[in-house]
Order: structure tokens, then C-alpha cells, then sequence
């Protein structure tokens, strides 16, 4: 009994350290580096639905894929800037429009395919992020 309430408290204290670390490379982090993060995690909670999905756990697929959803929308969508974007920005909007509808469909239809073009348009734009960098002088 005492060595399972000693992994217990291990995983709430790996918990804890691990929310702090994500918390300081957030504080830490550029405009550019937080668009990537927002990347890995639509991407990681895409993959994190998918497991749950095919393994039947409803509820889980469902946390999963709202948390994907959030990002892309109250994250990388709400970061896009129209009037210094224009086109691109309007093109990203609607783009990351089309990947939430993916998102709530795969939901809805437990559709792995859907979560796989949501997440390999995810993977393209993202890429395509990562290969632009951070512009000398940005902070």
C-alpha cells in the first residue's frame, strides 16, 4: 500500500514539474516559437484522439479532440492578423475553418480519416512555419 501511495504522489509531483516546465518555455518563448507550440499540440492531441478513438474510449477521443479544436481555433485562427496577413491570413482563416469542421466530424463519426487530413494539414502548414523561422530582429 505504501508504494502505491509513493507512485502516486511521484505522479502528481512529475505532473507538477512537467506543467512548469511547459509554463516557463511559454513565458520563455517568442511569438514565432508560441505558433509552433500551438502546432505540436493540435498535433499531439490529434494523435492522443486518435489512440482513444480505435481503442473505443468515447469519452477521452472526445477531450482529445476538443482540445485540438481549441487550439485551432481560439490559437492559431486567432492569431492570424487580416489587416497585416491580407490574403494569406484570410486563406489561413478559412483553412483552419475547414480543419475544426475535420475535427467535429471525426467526432461525431469516429472517423480516423478525418483526423488524418486534419492533422496532415495541420503538419503542412506548420512545416511551412517552421521553415519561414523567426525574422532577424523579432522578439
Amino acid at each position: 500500500m505504501n508504494a502505491m501511495k509513493g507512485a502516486a504522489a511521484y505522479g502528481k509531483g512529475a505532473k507538477a514539474y512537467a506543467r512548469v516546465g511547459v509554463e516557463s518555455s511559454v513565458m520563455s518563448a517568442s511569438p514565432h516559437q508560441l505558433i509552433t507550440m500551438l502546432f505540436d499540440g493540435a498535433q499531439t492531441s490529434i494523435r492522443t484522439a486518435r489512440i482513444h478513438m480505435l481503442d473505443g474510449n468515447i469519452s477521452e477521443k472526445g477531450k482529445a479532440i476538443s482540445k485540438a479544436l481549441d487550439i485551432v481555433n481560439n490559437g492559431l485562427q486567432a492569431a492570424l492578423d487580416a489587416e497585416k496577413g491580407g490574403e494569406v491570413a484570410d486563406r489561413l482563416w478559412s483553412l483552419y475553418d475547414y480543419i475544426a469542421r475535420l475535427l467535429l466530424e471525426a467526432n461525431l463519426r469516429n472517423d480516423p480519416e478525418r483526423l488524418d487530413e486534419a492533422s496532415r494539414l495541420l503538419e503542412n502548414i506548420g512545416s511551412a512555419w517552421r521553415e519561414i523561422g523567426e525574422r532577424p530582429g523579432e522578439v
